[in-house]
């Protein structure tokens, strides 16, 4: 029994890790997103209705066969759930078992069919990166954040007490600045809205918007993007650690080679030392 056990295992695990198998989930993933995007056109599928429930339940199925064969692959079954990636597929696959018959809940079940597009990041590497990479780069931006909000305030009150009597709505308070500045900031025709007018009271007040726009669209901004690019890099890393390919998994390999090497070394030099005395 625990040898027929074990070669089910083996099978599973064949097959979950083919890349048949990962192409076929993938693009079942992909056909379930286009049929949540087809059921928005309600007059144009209604005839399609009864052959499109059909098909959301094959998708269902296949999904629950699917998690199926990644849970009875792991040798434990505790593992699986291990991992972050497992358990967010788990819940996604759990939640659309729920009937699109009932009309009680038809909203919430098509509402979690939605998520079912998420599944492409846990299927494919290069999506969980940049998803792992976001999440962990959060923290460090939270500085960069919290500097730019001084920043905004600084300029904000100074933007609240040197422009109040040009624009009462863009300039009449340090939120209305904020809020103006968050506008330059992300440059939607903060030109003809706000700098022209505030010049033709001003003329120098483009040394105040220039100088924001410096820190906050290039220094900012810049420095976001290395937190990124740096959290990426060692993700990227880390993947190829674990996968084993790649020029960082060749240098881990080596290190191991030479420390096993160098163990070698000295054993026989131990050995070479007992034989002279």
């Amino acid at each position: 029994m625990s040898a027929s056990f074990e070669t089910w295992r083996d099978r599973f695990e064949r097959l979950r890790s083919h890349k048949a198998f990962e192409l076929t989930v993938i693009t079942i993933i992909v056909v379930s997103a286009l049929l949540i995007g087809a059921k928005t056109y309600e007059e144009e599928v209604s005839r399609f209705q009864a052959a499109m429930l059909w098909l959301d339940v094959a998708v269902t199925v296949f999904f629950l066969i699917e998690i199926l064969i990644r849970m009875a692959a792991e040798k434990r079954l505790r593992d699986f759930f291990r991992k972050g990636w497992n358990i967010f597929d788990f819940l996604i696959v759990t939640a659309s078992l729920i009937p699109l018959d009932d009309s009680e809940m038809v909203l919430l079940a098509r509402l979690l069919r939605i998520f079912r597009v998420l599944r492409l990041v846990s299927m494919i590497p290069e999506l969980r990166m940049l998803i792992a990479a976001l999440f962990k780069s959060i923290p460090r931006m939270g500085y960069v954040v919290l500097l730019m909000f001084i920043i905004f305030y600084i300029y904000g009150a100074l933007g609240s007490f040197l422009f109040a009597s040009v624009d009462e709505k863009l300039w009449g308070n340090i939120s209305l600045a904020m809020l103006t500045l968050f506008q330059v900031a992300t440059f939607e025709s903060w030109a003809t809205a706000v700098l022209y007018p505030t010049m033709e009271h001003y003329p120098y007040a483009w040394i105040y918007f220039l100088t924001f726009i410096f820190l906050n669209a290039f220094i900012f901004l810049n420095m976001m993007i290395g937190i990124v690019l740096d959290v990426m890099q060692k993700e990227s890393l880390a993947i190829e650690l674990e996968t084993g390919e790649g020029e960082a998994a060749e240098l881990h390999g080596l290190r191991d080679d030479v420390r096993q090497m160098r163990d070698q070394l000295s054993r026989m030099e131990a050995l070479l030392d007992r034989q002279r005395r």
